[in-house]
């Protein structure tokens, strides 16, 4: 059967598919490639392991790590790996995409090793694989059972709900952001629309963290992305928008506290203009090193907002140029001895990340999962960060 046909089929078997027919739709299709198998394999919430999604049919397999296995690296790099021979035949890693969304990865199991030429054929059907566990995962709680590893806290609950994808990109710019921890957050949130050649990028850290299990910094962080959503989709400018976060949430809680970052980036010109409202500085980074440390703060925190008037601030972006914007869950993480991890240890490690041209999405968790290793895996306050890279004009 030809690629093509075996595509087609795919998309037509779907149209009436549960989530818990993917594995089986996958084993199918793998037979229609001439290979043996094809295993879905998800990554866990906190980007730490791959856990298999099996239909009682499957084969058993093992829960894999990311760090130290060939699957990880397909995951961490984005790209196929093969592995030759193994119980079983032969095997090709294949990262689960959603654009540059990482799902998880694929194992095609094969008879002989996958020839080059047809690995794309295995890229594109895995492609559309992601794209099955997204949209099913949107009226079922299949996939999002499988990639839990513990349980989870109910104003984690509430705010992962409202977060869009982690990663996202125009292939003029892409946007990754990540927030750890995964299953008891506190106040943190980010958001991100594109819309036309204007790219809006939001983050917030709402005061509250550990009162009533984080609920009333969820609670404002909720109020925050609505706000921040509904004067964006009605059209509104970078002060606009700012006031009107900061009236909605003062009418709803006048003792509440969010500090923040509103952005918006021109793809076509590189043009970045900044509102930070009581936040820590957004770092851009050009050719391994600190191009510009953004002025902070260019506003009053949420909901002191009518005390002094915004400023918005901008900077020229190059092509290459990557913008970190961070909470201060980030620079405030202390190692046992009390030391925080701050400013110089964070430019440090991206700097390190970025020089080893990982995608952008990997150079988060990355950066993150160091925040987590620093403190020993316990946080004292969310650790969110939000990467922005600006390749160039658009073609």
């Amino acid at each position: 059967m030809s690629e093509r046909e075996a595509l087609h089929g795919l998309l037509h078997r779907s149209h009436h598919a549960r989530p818990e027919d993917l594995p089986r739709l996958a084993r199918r299709m793998a037979g229609e490639l001439d290979a043996t198998d094809m295993i879905i394999y998800l990554v866990d919430h906190e980007q730490r392991e791959l856990l298999p999604m099996r239909e009682d049919a499957s084969p058993p397999r093992d829960v894999l790590t990311i760090e130290g296995t060939l699957a990880g690296r397909a995951y961490a790099m984005m790209r196929p790996y093969p592995a030759e021979g193994g119980p079983g035949g032969a095997r090709l890693w294949v990262p689960l995409l959603d654009g540059l969304e990482r799902m998880g990865v694929v194992e095609v199991v094969s008879t002989r090793p996958v020839p080059a030429d047809r690995v794309p054929e295995f890229e594109v059907a895995c492609s559309l694989l992601a794209e099955l566990v997204v949209t099913r995962s949107a009226y079922s709680d299949t996939v999002e059972r499988v990639r839990r590893r513990a349980p989870m806290r109910l104003a984690a609950e509430m705010l992962r709900a409202q977060l869009p994808p982690l990663t996202f990109s125009t292939g003029s710019m892409t946007i990754s952001g990540i927030l750890e921890p995964s299953y008891d957050v506190g106040g943190d949130a980010f958001d991100y629309a594109v819309n036309g050649d204007i790219a809006h990028l939001a983050l917030f850290d709402a005061v509250g963290h550990g009162s009533g299990g984080g609920m009333r910094a969820v609670m404002l962080a909720s109020l925050a992305l609505a706000a921040y959503r509904n004067a964006r989709r009605a059209g509104r400018d970078l002060i606009a928008t700012y006031h009107h976060i900061d009236t909605a949430v003062r009418d709803h809680d006048r003792r509440g506290l969010i500090t923040g970052v509103l952005a918006e980036l021109d793809q076509r010109t590189g043009r970045l203009r900044i509102i930070s409202a009581g936040h820590p500085s957004g770092l851009v980074l050009r050719r391994g090193a600190v191009a510009t440390v953004l002025p902070t703060p260019t506003a009053l925190p949420v909901t002191l907002g009518e005390h002094r008037p915004p400023v918005v601030i901008e900077e020229a972006l190059e092509p290459g140029d990557d913008v970190l914007f961070y909470t201060d869950g980030i620079i405030e993480a202390r190692s046992g001895d009390g030391e925080p991890f701050g400013v110089e240890r964070l430019v440090d490690f991206t700097v390190r990340a970025l020089a080893d041209e990982l995608p952008l999405a990997e150079t988060a968790r990355r950066l993150v999962h160091a925040i987590l290793a620093y403190q020993d895996d316990k946080l004292g306050d969310d650790a969110t960060v939000l990467l922005v890279r600006w390749h160039g004009r658009p073609d």
